[in-house]
């Protein structure tokens, strides 16, 4: 393993380039940004922990959703797929059992004693508990868990819709996972090991999507029929060969006092499922809905039966979209993707909270999207929604209108403008 001196001078000699290409995108303008990057994350790697040390380069990239809007909690189908922003770090091991991780940006170093792999209640809501979680999973599935420093720098940025705490998870899984363990658990395992920290130490009970997205790269189906088996599809989607830009708009609402909208979504779903005598929607038919939708109705109201729809109808969409790509047809695409908007805005009704109706920052995103890219792009609300990100598929021709017109609204650091990255979570090294 190269020392830090060694690895900064090899990227400064260029050696580093084409894993650059294959991680952010081709050209000159790009390249030069992660040269920079790199180098001065493996500076402040020396500088935070001194002297010249042996290390190692992880990147793990965010996400965003591309399909099954609130779905995976029923147990249904999603299409997620990895974006050109990541998280990296520069990782050293050390001999006294404890994981150091100092991140860019914020504060004092997490710190965490390896010895101690159980939930600290203290540690909910943060990091350490992240770091913690992901070495208890490790060592659960028969893995080796030691020490490490490590410098990490991100431009999946908190709220941005692209999974920070997900890409986050997942490299502390690769860094012990490639530094104590020869790479042995797969990437849907790393995925796995992500939601097990978020879900057991940090206490916060998501899905599998986003780690697993963060993990394999490139565009993936997820099929969530036996959650502890997902089963997972990698589809080669190469968005800049037609001509397009995944841009993903923060419309700058709060997501403070929205969880009861949210559980609301699965609640409703999961009392259609009930009245069948099941847990999930997986576990009906849209025809059995279709046939007893009064009685629905009068038990558990209209909204309910309307995001059921929706529930079926999204995982339908997904293995269109899946379908389309796999075909190299991206109209078909785009037009699925205008789909699963409308559906989530009209009948899965989290566009906007009812609570606050003055504030429609997504659906006004989204109306202006259709002004701009009717005939010619796609656009939908994803995630969560209620407030917070939309995403478009925007022409190369028309990339600085839509972004200069969204950023008018939502101010001029609202769009990301990325491209889905093949390679999902790695060590950096020269090709």
């Amino acid at each position: 393993m190269p020392v830090s001196a060694q690895v900064k001078k090899d990227i400064e000699a260029g050696l580093y380039d084409e894993s650059f290409e294959e991680l952010y995108g081709a050209g000159p303008v790009v390249v030069h940004k992660q040269r920079q990057r790199y180098t001065q994350a493996v500076t402040q790697f020396e500088e935070t922990y001194g002297g010249e040390r042996e290390i190692a380069i992880y990147s793990t990239p965010g996400r965003t959703e591309i399909g099954g809007n609130h779905t995976d909690h029923n147990h249904g189908v999603v299409m997620a797929a990895a974006v050109n922003l990541d998280i990296i770090a520069v990782v050293s091991k050390n001999n006294d059992n404890f994981a150091r991780v100092q991140s860019k940006g914020f504060g004092a170093p997490d710190i965490v004693d390896l010895a101690y792999l159980e939930p600290v209640n203290l540690e909910y809501g943060k990091s350490s508990a992240l770091v913690r979680g992901v070495a208890a999973a490790i060592k659960q599935r028969g893995g080796m868990v030691a020490g490490f420093d490590a410098y990490t720098t991100s431009d999946v940025l908190r709220g941005s819709g692209l999974s920070s705490s997900a890409a986050f998870e997942v490299c502390m899984a690769t860094i012990l996972n490639g530094e104590y363990n020869q790479n042995k658990f797969t990437a849907v395992e790393l995925g796995m090991i992500g939601q097990f920290a978020e879900n057991k130490f940090f206490g916060k009970p998501s899905g599998l999507m986003d780690q697993t997205a963060c993990a394999v790269g490139n565009a993936i189906t997820i099929d969530f029929k036996d959650p502890e088996h997902p089963q997972v599809t990698e589809i080669p989607f190469d968005l800049a060969a037609h001509g397009y830009r995944l841009v993903i708009t923060d419309t700058k609402g709060s997501h403070a006092g929205l969880t009861d909208e949210y559980t609301a979504i699965r609640r409703e779903m999961e009392s259609v499922a009930e009245f069948f005598g099941k847990e999930y929607l997986r576990q009906i038919t849209l025809e059995q809905l279709l046939a007893n939708i009064s009685a629905i109705r009068a038990q558990q109201g209209d909204r309910a039966v309307l995001r059921s729809i929706h529930f079926f109808e999204e995982c339908r969409r997904v293995g269109v979209l899946a379908g389309a790509i796999g075909k190299n047809d991206f109209e078909t695409f785009k037009a699925a993707i205008i789909e699963s908007g409308h559906s989530s805005f009209e009948y899965n009704q989290n566009a906007y909270s009812v609570r606050r109706p003055e504030e429609q920052g997504v659906a006004l995103g989204l109306a202006v999207s259709q002004l701009l890219l009717a005939g010619k792009g796609a656009w939908r609300l994803q995630g969560g929604g209620f407030a917070g990100t939309i995403q478009a598929f925007v022409p190369n021709d028309l990339l600085e209108t839509y972004c200069n017109e969204l950023q008018t609204i939502f101010g001029s650091d609202a769009c990301y403008v990325l491209n889905v990255r093949g390679r999902g979570t790695t060590q950096v090294t020269p090709l």
